[in-house]
């Protein structure tokens, strides 16, 4: 299998306010070509787009090409657990909605501490054993957000997980926040394969500031800045595969043709990239990944990625100094006709929410300073 899977978590919509506007035509074609080009992994889950991605799934994918030409991914989202039930009536629904009878790699979602209270209460790898008993997966592992202390307690506790999902990118390599050399580590030291999630961090290792990009267009002018990230993480020798989120067909095209004559990075190109994720660190007030798992349960209605992105934009122009603030004239625009970041009433929710462990509460207070005063 090729090295770069298909991440179904930002597809092409047709209204970027709207994630349930899949654009289904852009979506076949994108699918198609990724096919052709010998590629078949493709990963998917319960809540992305708006509960909406394992459908368009089914009808991009599923349905219009042969159950032995891909593999497919899924997550059981430990996030929604409460009671007994409700395992496996939710696996059984995304059964009917990516419409097969079996997932060749199943996930428990999410994996983080505040979780893993209701995944052991619940049995939760013990009901991912039984599904593969059953036939009805393939492989059992997880997707992973807390530190590398935890992982190793996890995967000392459940031997069971054949793989590990790690955010891997190199502006978190280093990151005490994120982890993602020692989770790396942690994950290789246990025996395990990882596939990486969030390689071009949301996009944000996509559009690079002015002097961090020009050190990768002196390296290499005809390779595009999120190449790099995506050869980073698959650079790494115990990498089975690098999931890009791909929301055009320019970006499908970019990811086929320099993954196909694959290169691992040098050590001299490592050192570049550490050296970008500096320059990157300085511009950047709040990491945000933009996954929008903290804007299902706001009960403001606030869409945090959307004004984080702003406050960002913000942030970078008053570093630059720049005679202009689009952030701020993007914020009055938005704000006509969505909640402010001021309407925030700290209930926490997305905190605990958030993969990247965020202080979402405390970036939307800034943001409402900055935009609102």
């Amino acid at each position: 299998m090729k090295k770069l899977g298909f991440g179904l978590m930002r597809l092409p919509v047709t209204d970027k306010q709207d994630p349930k506007s899949i654009d289904m035509a852009e979506l076949e074609r994108m699918v198609d070509t990724f096919l052709e080009r010998g590629y078949t992994y493709f990963d998917t889950a319960w809540m992305y787009h708006d509960h909406q991605s394992e459908i368009a799934i089914r009808e991009a994918l599923v349905k219009r090409h042969p159950r032995d030409a891909f593999t497919l991914t899924t997550k059981l989202p430990t996030m929604a657990l409460k009671e007994e039930g409700d395992q496996e009536r939710i696996f059984e629904e995304q059964r009917q909605k990516c419409g097969v009878e079996f997932f060749d790699y199943y996930l428990l979602h999410n994996m983080n501490r505040r979780v893993y209270e209701t995944v052991e209460r619940l049995d939760s790898f013990g009901f991912a054993r039984r599904l593969k008993e059953e036939g009805k997966i393939r492989r059992i592992g997880f997707s992973f957000h807390d530190n590398a202390q935890f992982l190793d307690q996890l995967l000392t506790e459940h031997p069971e997980a054949e793989f590990v999902q790690l955010q891997i990118n190199y502006l978190d390599w280093e990151s005490e926040r994120v982890q993602s050399r020692l989770c790396y580590e942690t994950a290789v030291r246990h025996g395990k394969k990882v596939i990486v999630m969030e390689p071009v961090k949301g996009g944000a290792l996509a559009q690079l500031p002015a002097d961090a990009e020009a050190l990768l267009k002196t390296a290499d002018p005809d390779a595009s800045v999120a190449s790099w990230a995506v050869r980073f993480a698959a650079s790494l020798p115990e990498v089975h595969v690098v999931l890009s989120g791909m929301s055009s067909m320019a970006q499908l095209e970019d990811n086929t043709t320099f993954m196909s004559d694959f290169k691992p990075l040098t050590k001299d190109e490592r050192a570049m990239l550490a050296r970008c994720a500096d320059i990157i660190n300085n511009y950047t007030a709040v990491p945000c990944t933009a996954c929008r798992y903290c804007t299902e349960g706001c009960p403001m209605g606030i869409d945090i990625p959307t004004i984080l992105a702003m406050y960002n934009e913000s942030a970078k122009a008053k570093l630059l100094r720049a005679w202009r603030d689009p952030g701020k004239e993007k914020y009055d625009e938005f704000v006509k006709d969505h909640a402010k970041a001021s309407d925030c009433v700290a209930c926490r929710q997305c905190e605990g929410a958030c993969p990247q462990h965020l202080g979402v509460v405390k970036a939307l207070a800034d943001a409402a300073a900055a935009f609102e005063n």
